[in-house]
């Protein structure tokens, strides 16, 4: 796996039991409960993981969300560089067996984790139905947290117009975006949006509607809805065969 790349998401939830059932409807996948966490299959493929929301951010009335995850060389080195670059470590821990895990805030308030080890797999492809294919950012200002991600993970974040960004990593590689958005659309929190890919987005669509999910906003070739909690967003994008 690539240091300071994207390679995995998981849902924190209010109730999991209701999020397990809605995307086991949705993406066709199946969960499994280790202690306190629920991993996502598809066959004997990982694909994502789940977890009820800390009491700690249930006091905080912290909305259901899909966060990001992003590998890194040595987690104390960026929790260093984050909290000098004006970021908010909300918690760390070690995982058995896993590795090493911080929840991290940026300037404006996005919340993503970084891992350091090698065992938790890279669940994001370019291509695959059902899986993780894409990450992005929506904030409010994006001058105010392009010279924190610059710092922390080496990134070049290009300007592409008025409103979208390019992510690129230090090879140049282009793994995310930064969109703009006004709190007026997007409302008072700023987050990382995951995009799971889709056989049929039509299809998805109308599944996704009937099980009490959201649509936000549709861009014909992509779909941003919320969850059954009506809060947790995620696009939904059809792949190309």
């Amino acid at each position: 796996m690539k240091i300071n790349d994207i390679i995995f998401a998981d849902l924190s939830t209010y109730a999991p039991k209701v999020s397990i059932a809605f995307y086991e409807r949705i993406f066709g996948w199946k969960y499994y409960k280790t202690e306190d966490y629920y991993t996502a299959f598809i066959g004997n493929k990982e694909v994502s993981g789940l977890y009820e929301t800390p009491e700690k951010f249930k006091q905080m009335r912290m909305p259901h969300f899909w966060m990001t995850y992003i590998k890194v060389a040595c987690l104390n080195t960026t929790i260093n560089k984050a909290i000098h670059l004006g970021g908010i470590i909300e918690m760390t821990y070690e995982i058995d067996d896993i590795g090493k895990v911080a929840l991290i805030r940026d300037p404006q308030g996005a919340g993503f984790t970084i891992y350091e080890g090698d065992k938790l797999k890279n669940t994001r492809t370019k291509n695959t139905e059902n899986t993780l294919i894409w990450n992005e950012l929506h904030v409010s200002d994006v001058t105010k947290i392009i010279p924190f991600y610059e710092g922390i993970f080496k990134w070049d974040i290009v300007q592409r117009d008025d409103v979208s960004y390019d992510i690129l990593n230090s090879k140049g590689n282009y793994i995310a975006d930064i969109v703009k958005i006004q709190n007026q659309f997007k409302g008072n929190f700023e987050y990382w949006v995951c995009t799971f890919g889709v056989k049929n987005i039509s299809t998805a669509k109308k599944l996704i509607l009937e099980n009490d999910g959201h649509l936000i906003n549709d861009e014909s070739s992509r779909i941003l809805f919320t969850d059954n909690s009506n809060e947790a967003f995620f696009f939904i994008k059809q792949i190309k065969n």
